[in-house]
């Protein structure tokens, strides 16, 4: 069992990492100072591992990328609709082959994350190049989405990588991604069964509890969800190779990220840390020492936030720390 942090690099609204292969990509940073160059990514990975952690880089393809095509206005199928990224074009992938040999130079850890969810295929059929290529091809554009993740996750697995994809790619064309893929279940729950039923290993990330961003979920939520559930067959458990609750950033910057986090990741940790016959079955159980984990975490200056209240909340009184 290991720790992993999932590091959602870029995303629409944003490029902001160095890669040398193809410089005019942090281009569509924030700005100039919201970038991070291939050292610093390095040196994240190094602190990181120093404490047990492995880093799992992810680029989003091919949605979630207009961010792409500030610096490189090719990606886009056109100016007027840039996303998703223009697949037929060629130097979409031989870019997306640049990024992954870099990766493949920092980011060590064996899987990286190539997104896959959200893609709206609109635009490739309202470009009359991408149109065209789709004709040429025979392509619909749901198959021209299987066809680019598919290309994607060759490039990767040619930089020896095994790859992460969210479960769209699995509920759209299951039986034609390798073999060496991770489905990250999001969307809620019945895929992960799914998912170990066909053999493929899986992420359990239902947003619906493990979403930190939802800023009403309950610790008690968190600690209560069963990653396994519906899963019973022993060698398919195993294939739930873990659970991850996530943040995304419409609901946080660096003035409340801390406790947006905490304590409600600490409650997950511990549900997927626990052998499930030695679980508390109500999470009262676990509140004291709950508290006390996040008055150790203030006490070594880390914001997280009380237990009284739901979700994200500020403390209802003045008191103790091990009472709120």
């Amino acid at each position: 069992m290991q720790n992993v942090l999932h590091w959602h690099i870029v995303d629409k609204q944003s490029f902001p990492l160095e890669i040398p292969s193809y410089p005019k990509l942090w281009n569509g940073a924030y700005s100039l100072s919201e970038r991070y160059t291939m050292a610093d990514a390095a040196e994240i990975v190094h602190y990181a591992k120093r404490r047990g952690i492995n880093i799992l880089a992810e680029i989003d393809v091919p949605g979630h990328a207009l961010s792409w095509g500030i610096g490189y206005p090719a990606l886009w199928p056109s100016s007027d609709c840039p996303e998703p990224l223009d697949v037929s074009n060629e130097f979409t992938f031989k870019l997306i082959d640049g990024i992954l040999s870099d990766f493949s130079k920092v980011f060590n850890f064996r899987f990286v994350h190539l997104g896959g969810d959200e893609v709206d295929t609109s635009c490739w059929t309202i470009t009359p190049h991408v149109r065209k290529w789709l004709a040429k091809h025979k392509m619909s554009e749901s198959e021209a989405y299987q066809y680019f993740v598919l290309q994607a996750q060759k490039i990767a697995l040619s930089h020896g990588f095994e790859v992460v994809n969210w479960e769209e790619t699995f509920n759209n064309f299951g039986s034609k991604l390798s073999r060496k893929t991770v489905v990250h279940n999001w969307l809620g729950g019945g895929v992960a069964p799914q998912v170990v039923a066909a053999g493929l290993r899986c992420i359990v990330s239902n947003q619906d509890n493990w979403y930190l961003d939802h800023l009403d979920t309950t610790w008690q939520h968190f600690y209560m969800n069963e990653p396994l559930i519906n899963i019973s067959i022993p060698e398919q458990q195993k294939l739930v190779i873990g659970g991850e609750v996530c943040l995304w950033g419409e609901t946080v910057d660096g003035s409340d990220i801390e406790q947006t986090i905490w304590p409600r990741a600490a409650a997950a940790a511990e549900r997927m840390w626990t052998p499930f016959n030695k679980l508390a079955k109500d999470p009262r159980q676990v509140t004291g020492r709950l508290a006390h984990f996040r008055c150790l975490l203030n006490q070594r200056g880390v914001a997280a936030a009380p237990l009284v209240e739901p979700g994200r909340g500020a403390p209802a009184d003045p008191g103790s720390c091990y009472k709120q």
